[in-house]
């Protein structure tokens, strides 16, 4: 019955609800953006100067990096079940879920900063030179996005304490949140596969020290 009470959902001629077209849109034009950012950063990456001798890559911890991307595609499971949480109506296990993707999502940006740091101690900065300013750019970007999620997920959690009618039997709040963060899941396993991985291909660095 309380389903019932909330006012019926627009769709558009595509069968999607609007506000569900609308986070496609504006998900396609991030797509975009974060392109230009992902290519800009793979023409300079090989423009840069030695540091410490070795080539700027050489400094990129995949280990730790790996950590991190694992940490965020549990977040990305949690949040498929805070949806599926959602659509039963089951706030308990929504709540749950949704804190869990915010922890998570907290999890990935203190890593992150530790990353930065040490990435400074070494003596790469967004000023250093061009593979320090585009990787600061494109990873910064993306560290701002989670930041955002995190956000609106922690809202959504409030919200479902002082206002639960706006969730229960209405998922597609959940829905849409769900739809953004599983974009920036995306983003970084490109920018991870792209930027560490690929990047560090037939590059030993120790060799290049020596």
């Amino acid at each position: 019955m309380a389903a019932n009470t909330h006012p019926p959902e627009h769709h558009t001629s595509t069968g999607l609800n609007h506000r569900k077209l609308l986070m496609w849109t504006f998900l396609g034009s991030e797509c975009l953006f974060f392109g230009t950012l992902i290519a800009n950063h793979m023409i300079n990456r090989n423009k840069a100067a030695f540091i410490h001798d070795l080539p700027p890559s050489c400094i990129l911890d995949i280990p730790i990096t790996s950590v991190s991307t694992f940490v965020l595609l549990m977040s990305s499971v949690a949040m498929v079940l805070g949806v599926a949480a959602a659509e039963r109506a089951d706030v308990k296990q929504m709540r749950i879920w949704i804190l869990a993707t915010a922890v998570l999502g907290i999890i990935f940006l203190l890593f992150q900063v530790y990353e930065f740091q040490a990435f400074v101690n070494e003596g790469l900065t967004i000023g250093t030179n061009l593979f320090g300013s585009t990787f600061f750019i494109l990873t910064g970007f993306h560290g701002a996005h989670v930041t955002l999620g995190v956000i609106w997920l922690l809202s959504l959690l409030v919200t479902s304490y002082k206002r639960n009618d706006l969730l229960v039997g209405n998922p597609l709040n959940v829905d849409i949140a769900g739809l953004y963060w599983h974009f920036v899941d995306i983003v970084w396993i490109v920018i991870f596969t792209v930027v560490y991985l690929v990047g560090a291909i037939g590059l030993t660095c120790t060799e290049v020290g020596l």
